[in-house]
């Protein structure tokens, strides 16, 4: 805050002796420059596209005539040269003025509603109002206008500068909104399993011929043909779970489920060496779990089946704790019904084979190959891996539209064609491709894509409802959000959604918040600051902490780069206090 004391102390004690027992407009005139302001921010700022006026003055004693009004207009004034007197009304020598809402004071005795000034002891006041920013107040000066007044008389009083303004760094943000790139869920090598089973007669491990003609036993045994030379196919291990039904006496039941797991072994291990499995390698892929009888299966296979007296048989089964007579109850029980002999029992008789693989996909160079040669084969994952593989702009293009042609319904393909149009500025191609995605599925990422084209095009209030509802597509999605939080003049929340980003945006953020030291960490750990604009926040980071060496270092290294920063240099009000050493 800077404060303006337009008359010192001494000039103010002379001309209170000078105005007491007098009064009149023209002596209020001529002694207005006693009247002491101060104007918070001194240079003005502009701030959410808005110039704020905040003035704290004082009328001296003996000052304000008793029957007198005083109405003052803090007045932005375009140009530097100040306002001359015209027909009774003072306006600027050139450009424009934006005038902002009037205060008005009186004397003791006046008619009037406006706020009181006591004679002997004068006021203080406060004021704030804003106005909105247009770029020729970049250049410009807040003025206070005074119209005097007294009956039917009016006077305007010599205006009194307040102000220097505007300073614009706010303006200097650069658009790097972030879209993101749908990213694909491709894994090279994927673990798979196959699984069958073995059902077997009452007390026997023999693997039937009719059993062998199941389904899945066939199912297994064509994989295995299929694929036992088949180099993207990699058998990892072998589990075979064998039980035995729980009627029978438990010591032969476990023998019995170790047995079956190994005639289980037996079949599957004879169709990988029939079709050339290495011996060695086909015997380690075994892993044999006898588990004896099954109790717990039993109980669920009942418990699941629709015989009227299945719940009986539970509570008949569960009142033996000892196994040895809960065997012999079931093998009771299986004798009265028929559903525990013919349906339940059989079932839990058998050994579950499960053949674990992995499936080995294709290389890099294999599918940037296919990608061109025969697109079609290629899974929506494989075309998009094919894609984020390619360094060339271009190819990249053509792969994500052919994945667009060959899985259309899959968002990510037409997602990405937009990020690429978007890179080369193409933004209605843009826009259009991230609307097409969002056809296809409403997602946050083409949402958040969608937001920063909105941004662009003005219309930040939408932007953010739509940034809003995209934060779980990333990082990306909150900086967007901190271009629109400093575009709005809200730095704490730029800065708090610009966290952990080294960008010359989120340096600003910094900046303009009032963290000068912070943001000089953040840019000089941003490849950004090579850039002309970064070059020239830097000064102004200088600037604000009063290094006029980095001030002229950094503005000379702007200006090489972009010669109007120079000249924006110049007249900057950032760098008033260095004027005359920016070395430009």
């Amino acid at each position: 805050m800077e404060q303006k004391h337009l008359i010192g102390t001494a000039l103010v004690l002379v001309a209170a002796t000078v105005i007491t027992g007098c009064g009149g407009l023209g002596k209020m005139n001529k002694y207005a420059s006693t009247i002491t302001y101060t104007v918070d921010p001194n240079p003005l700022i502009v701030q959410g596209d808005t110039v704020h006026v905040n003035v704290n003055g004082n009328f001296p004693g003996k000052y304000f005539y008793k029957k007198a009004q005083a109405e003052l207009t803090p007045t932005l004034v375009t140009g530097t040269d100040g306002m001359i007197e015209k027909d009774g009304v003072w306006v600027p020598k050139s450009g424009t003025e934006s005038a902002m809402k009037m205060a008005g004071f009186q004397g003791e005795k006046a008619a009037g509603n406006y706020t009181v000034v006591p004679y002997e002891t004068g006021k203080s006041f406060s004021y704030s109002d804003k106005v909105a920013y247009a770029p020729a107040m970049e250049q410009s000066q807040l003025m206070l206008k005074i119209m005097g007044k007294q009956g039917k008389k009016a006077k305007p009083f010599d205006p009194i500068k307040l102000a220097d303004g505007v300073i614009t760094t706010p303006y200097l943000m650069v658009s790097d909104d972030k879209v993101i790139m749908a990213k694909d869920n491709f894994q090279r090598i994927t673990s798979e399993s196959t699984s069958a089973k073995i059902n077997y007669l009452v007390a026997s491990e023999n693997v039937r011929p009719t059993e062998l003609k199941e389904a899945d036993l066939k199912d297994m045994a064509a994989f295995v043909k299929a694929n036992a030379k088949n180099e993207r196919i990699a058998f990892k291990g072998v589990t075979v779970d064998a039980y035995a039904s729980p009627e029978g006496e438990i010591l032969m039941n476990d023998g019995l489920a170790e047995k079956r797991a190994k005639t289980a072994k037996s079949w599957l291990a004879g169709e990988m060496n029939r079709n050339k499995l290495r011996k060695s390698m086909v015997d380690s892929l075994f892993t044999l779990n006898a588990r004896g009888e099954d109790w717990e299966g039993f109980r669920s296979a009942t418990q699941a089946s629709n015989f009227k007296d299945k719940d009986l048989v539970l509570r008949v089964l569960e009142m033996y704790p000892d196994v040895e007579k809960r065997e012999s109850e079931i093998k009771n029980m299986a004798a009265t019904y028929n559903e525990l002999r013919e349906d339940i029992l059989p079932q839990l008789r058998r050994s579950e084979i499960k053949l674990n693989y992995d499936e080995v996909g294709y290389s890099d160079e294999e599918l940037s190959q296919l990608s061109k040669t025969m697109p079609d084969s290629l899974n929506v994952e494989e075309l998009m891996k094919a894609a984020a593989n390619a360094t060339d702009m271009n190819e990249q293009l053509r792969i994500y539209k052919e994945c667009e042609r060959v899985h259309p319904s899959d968002f990510r393909a037409a997602n990405n064609v937009g990020c690429i149009y978007y890179s080369q500025n193409k933004m209605a191609e843009a826009e259009a491709q991230f609307q097409k995605a969002n056809s296809i599925l409403d997602n946050p990422i083409s949402t958040n894509n969608l937001a920063a084209i909105t941004r662009q095009k003005g219309d930040r209030k939408k932007a953010y409802e739509m940034l809003k509802k995209s934060t779980s597509a990333g990082a990306e999605v909150k900086y967007n959000m901190g271009l629109i939080d400093i575009q709005n003049g809200n730095y704490a929340s730029a800065n708090a959604n610009m966290s952990g980003m080294n960008t010359m945006n989120a340096s600003l953020a910094k900046l303009l918040g009032g963290d000068a030291a912070g943001a000089q960490t953040i840019l000089q750990q941003s490849p950004d600051k090579e850039s002309a604009v970064g070059h020239y926040v830097m000064a102004i980071i200088g600037a604000r902490q009063n290094n006029g060496d980095l001030v002229k270092n950094e503005l000379g290294m702007a200006a090489a780069k972009d010669a109007s920063l120079g000249s924006k240099a110049k007249t900057d009000l950032e760098f008033r206090a260095f004027k005359d050493n920016l070395g430009l």
